[in-house]
């Protein structure tokens, strides 16, 4: 964290103490957002981008009476209760936000919901609670878990390949993955794996791909597993066209792999070069304060402050909690997307690119090369009865 937002912090310990961002003394009861992420061990790259977007968000607002407060779940689902349990209940936040993982999801959000908090998720969206798990006070600024791979199975098919090989970790996201890759690609299947959740050596799932000769291979590795396969992939010898989603290939990956990514196509709902003032201004502005490029992740905490920020201001505060849910279902922000809005189940109905992994200079990054599937939102609208 640079001078300039730890100026703005107070207890910056990220364990067991927190991060207040943007507290002031203008109000006696200031908004209380409770953040918990990953910040250690594996996938931590992916909490602090959600973290550092967030911030971004808030410290550009200039609001003087928000309260932030991030707490580490260390990738564990009984830690990330535990933090969730003591925001509420010592802390009496009005918001929770920042999981990365449909797991620790799954084990926070119902209760905290029915609670009477409001979750803001700017990542995990199982579909467990886009269907009929779904809630007024939860609302997804991410994607629902299924989009992305949704977007890359159509483009398969839609690129003539007829015997892919995919593979996710064993995890909700993971089942989201391949019932979403699967729901837009109709043929044949080389093969299809549930890997270990955490799992670095690839070994043998190589091996299962080498004997059934698949014609391309889709993935869905985030964090430091997509960096461990596609490593080992490339050393393999093969050459099977690879695809995923961006949570395989986005910027933090990209930077772990090296040119063994080069070319690979894959689908996200962002984009540093998506050509629109509010992503502009953010791509600079992260790269100013952070001195690295934004990722999807970083956009999405950087989204779900600013749908906070702006839906606080329109009704006034959080006092009148129907009024705050209103404006947050009317989305009336500056997404760094572009368009954006809910679906019926509070998840976003948005454009899916497709992007390929090029050098700009010595940097490994992406670029836009189409639209995968247009204004998309969900499986499970239906499924949601608020």
């Amino acid at each position: 964290m640079n001078k300039a937002l730890g100026g703005m912090a107070r207890g910056m310990a990220l364990g067991a103490a927190g991060l207040l961002a943007g507290l002031g003394t203008a109000q006696a009861e200031p908004m209380k957002i409770g953040m918990i992420t990953t910040l250690s061990g594996g996938g931590s790259s992916l909490g602090i981008d959600v973290r550092d977007g967030f911030l971004l968000a808030v410290k550009q607002s200039g609001a003087k009476d928000v309260e932030v407060m991030v707490e580490d779940d260390a990738r564990k689902p009984d830690l990330a209760k535990q933090i969730a349990d003591k925001f509420i209940q010592r802390d009496k936040v009005d918001i929770l936000t920042g999981i990365i993982w449909s797991n620790l999801a799954m084990a926070v959000v119902p209760a905290s919901v029915r609670q009477g908090i409001f979750y803001i998720s700017p990542n995990a969206g199982p579909s467990a609670l886009a269907g009929k798990g779904c809630h007024e006070n939860y609302f997804n600024v991410a994607w629902q878990n299924d989009n992305l791979h949704e977007a890359m199975g159509g483009y398969v098919q839609a690129n003539g390949f007829k015997k892919p090989f995919i593979l996710a970790p064993n995890y909700p996201a993971g089942q989201d993955a391949l019932t979403g890759f699967k729901r837009y690609y109709t043929g044949e299947l080389a093969g299809e794996i549930y890997t270990k959740l955490g799992q670095t050596d690839y070994a043998a799932e190589i091996a299962q791909i080498r004997a059934a000769d698949p014609d391309s291979i889709f993935f869905f590795l985030p964090g430091g597993m997509g960096i461990a396969f596609m490593k080992q992939y490339a050393q393999s010898g093969l050459e099977t066209p690879v695809f995923g989603p961006a949570f395989s290939f986005d910027q933090g990956i990209l930077k772990a792999v090296g040119d063994a990514a080069l070319g690979v196509k894959n689908t996200s709902q962002w984009s540093k070069d998506i050509d629109n003032p509010a992503n502009k201004a953010f791509v600079e502005a992260f790269q100013a304060e952070y001195g690295r490029l934004p990722s999807l992740y970083a956009s999405q905490g950087y989204d779900a402050a600013n749908l906070i920020l702006a839906a606080r201001d329109k009704a006034g505060g959080l006092e009148d909690k129907a009024a705050f849910r209103a404006a947050l279902k009317e989305a009336d922000f500056e997404s760094v997307r572009g368009a954006f809005a809910f679906a019926d189940n509070n998840h976003p109905v948005q454009d899916i690119y497709v992007r390929e992994v090029v050098k700009e200079g010595d940097v490994l990054t992406n670029r836009i090369v189409g639209v995968g599937l247009a204004g998309h939102a969900n499986a499970y609208v239906a499924d949601c009865k608020m």
